[in-house]
């Protein structure tokens, strides 16, 4: 059996405090598309999902924004989380999203060329609030090696595992 390299998915979810047309949304608004080219441009990076703002939709809350990607490795999704431009805007989410109190950020290990789907992550969050940090979903926090091996990826159907 050939090495596949794997590759490391994460969403994020924000609950807003207004409407994306609310003025009080309006910075946060006017950064999508320069914090989304700094991702674009950042060393690592290998795919996000391009939907419109609020569009995607998890646990059946209009409230919450999606945005998800997919990433070399840890330390690329690292550097780009405390990259300048996503940084300045990370310093100011209070001011437009409410804190949530369960899990708002999992990450997970995916063949390479695989996109994930809303319906994956969402899954893969609920993994997270349910069990804490496992290989099938953690946090940048507590982070696990790509899995090794031919077993599947457990809670994803037909999606093959990537054997580090």
């Amino acid at each position: 059996m050939t090495d596949e390299p794997c590759h490391l998915a994460q969403i994020n979810v924000a609950r807003l405090l207004a409407p994306l047309t609310d003025p009080l949304i309006a910075d946060f608004v006017a950064n999508i598309d320069p914090v989304n080219a700094a991702a674009e441009a950042a060393p690592g990076y290998v795919w996000r999902l391009d939907l419109p703002a609020g569009e995607a939709k998890v646990f059946d809350d209009e409230w919450l924004l999606v945005n998800m990607s997919v990433w070399a490795s840890v330390e690329a999704l690292t550097s780009y989380v405390y990259d300048p431009v996503h940084r300045a805007v990370l310093g100011r989410r209070r001011e437009w999203f409410s804190r949530l109190a369960d899990a708002s950020t999992a990450l997970w290990w995916v063949p390479a060329g695989h996109e994930p789907t809303v319906a994956e992550a969402e899954e893969r969050l609920r993994l997270l609030r349910a069990n804490g940090p496992t290989p099938e979903a953690f946090t940048m926090r507590t982070t696990f090696p790509p899995p090794v091996g031919s077993h599947r990826l457990a809670d994803v159907p037909d999606v093959e595992p990537c054997p580090a």
